[in-house]
């Protein structure tokens, strides 16, 4: 008896500490067992800071959700952060840290597509599994594709397509200029406009270069002003957008020209104000107030439970980032573990319907097939009637997913030019 005794002290003494911190108001934290770390690899500084902290809200939405709901296979959600400052150097290590360090099995984010390939390429290493939620280079799942790396956002490509089909109609054969961030987004962003558009020869329509971060394109634009094009295309993201849509507004631009910029977010567009952004065209795969208008329940009741909690609508970037949590859920549940190799075979070829119509993981690039939209914004009278100045967008054009996707054949071939696999490596 006095050794069943000693046995059961101890379990005595821990419950009565557990009930003393309860009562006293300290919570007990789950031991790490019953715990699973997600990583957050995210832009909390630099110039797309605003589409990093959307990511933020909207995975922490999702991982209430989800943990009210019982967690993934028992275990609750632990987001881990870490700020990439869109620098890729930066994101590598972060990524190294959150995988090592701190044990994640997934880990999403990238609102820089240098950054989306660094932090890939860190997974691949690690063989764990990375979501980009913002990274919009068709090297991301082009020449960039591996096992490890998923892609739930659209790509440059399929914005290009959407986009050309109103251009050619309205704008063909006429001058194009274009200024572009001076990296990968940027470089694979014009060419596929270019591309699509008919606008490839570079001796008629001329471009320039310029660094991500650049606080001020007024000698670019009046070099712009200067050639007087018929179409400005600013391949710019970010606080770059924002600063250069505004400035082309400030120098009388946009009544010479037509403005393009061919991807966008509401609060890059918010940034700019509704003056500036009067009448610019861009490309979306996703907007606040498509649920309500083709009926998606999922999509409605994200943006009501965002705007309830966080007193905005959500950008596409944070739509990105709710959908990924879900669908790594669902992935491990159907997998039965959180093994990445059983996940990712879970994902591959899977269709699903997260805040639209359905989409899929396509097994051979790991991209997330989906249609795709172009906008053209409103007048900003209209765009102030709304509580938040935030119904910029007016659909212009859309085309399903599957025509406005890299083929198989175009994709092997992008491939066999930098001398990568024809089929996704382990």
């Amino acid at each position: 008896m006095k050794s069943t005794g000693k046995a059961i002290k101890p379990i005595v003494i821990s419950m009565f500490f557990i009930l003393s911190l309860f009562f006293i108001g300290v919570p007990y934290v789950a031991g790490a067992d019953d715990v699973v770390k997600i990583g957050l690899n995210y832009p909390e500084t630099g110039p797309y800071a605003k589409q990093g902290l959307d990511q933020r809200r909207a995975a922490e939405l999702a991982m209430e959700e989800i943990n009210s709901a019982g967690g993934i296979l028992g275990k609750k959600i632990q987001l881990v952060y870490r700020d990439t400052k869109s620098q890729p150097a930066v994101a590598k290590q972060n990524a190294i840290e959150l995988y090592d360090k701190e044990g994640v099995p997934m880990m999403l984010g990238g609102s820089s597509s240098g950054v989306a390939i660094a932090s890939g390429k860190v997974a691949k290493d690690k063989k764990k599994l990375f979501f980009g939620t913002l990274t919009y280079s068709t090297e991301t799942t082009g020449e960039e594709a591996h096992r490890y790396i998923f892609r739930e956002c659209y790509d440059s490509r399929m914005a290009a397509k959407v986009l050309s089909d109103y251009l050619k109609k309205n704008y063909g054969g006429k001058k194009y200029f274009y200024i572009t961030a001076d990296y990968t987004w940027g470089w694979t962003t014009e060419d596929a406009f270019r591309q699509y558009t008919d606008t490839l020869d570079k001796d008629r329509h001329k471009g320039m270069l310029t660094k991500l971060g650049t606080t001020d394109f007024k000698n670019v634009l009046a070099l712009a002003q200067e050639v007087n094009p018929d179409v400005l295309v600013l391949v710019l993201f970010g606080k770059d957008m924002e600063i250069g849509v505004r400035q082309a507004y400030e120098m009388g631009l946009k009544n010479k020209m037509q403005i393009v910029v061919p991807n966008m977010t509401i609060d890059m567009a918010e940034g700019a104000g509704p003056e500036a952004m009067e009448g610019v065209i861009s490309a979306t795969p996703w907007y606040w107030k498509l649920p309500a208008e083709e009926n998606y329940p999922k999509g409605i009741a994200f943006v009501k439970k965002f705007e309830a909690k966080y007193n905005r609508y959500p950008s596409t970037s944070g739509a990105s980032a709710y959908v990924i949590m879900h669908e790594y859920k669902e992935a491990v549940e159907r997998a039965k573990t959180f093994d990445t190799m059983a996940v990712i075979k879970a994902l591959e070829g899977h269709k699903y319907s997260g805040l639209k119509d359905e989409q899929y993981w396509r097994p051979w690039d790991h991209q997330s097939v989906q249609t795709v939209y172009a906008i053209k914004c409103k007048k900003a009278a209209d765009v102030k009637k709304d509580k938040y100045q935030l119904d910029f967008y007016e659909v212009i054009n859309k085309i399903k997913g599957e025509e406005a996707a890299i083929t198989l054949a175009e994709w092997s071939a992008l491939r066999a030019k930098v001398g990568a696999s024809a089929a996704l490596d382990e």
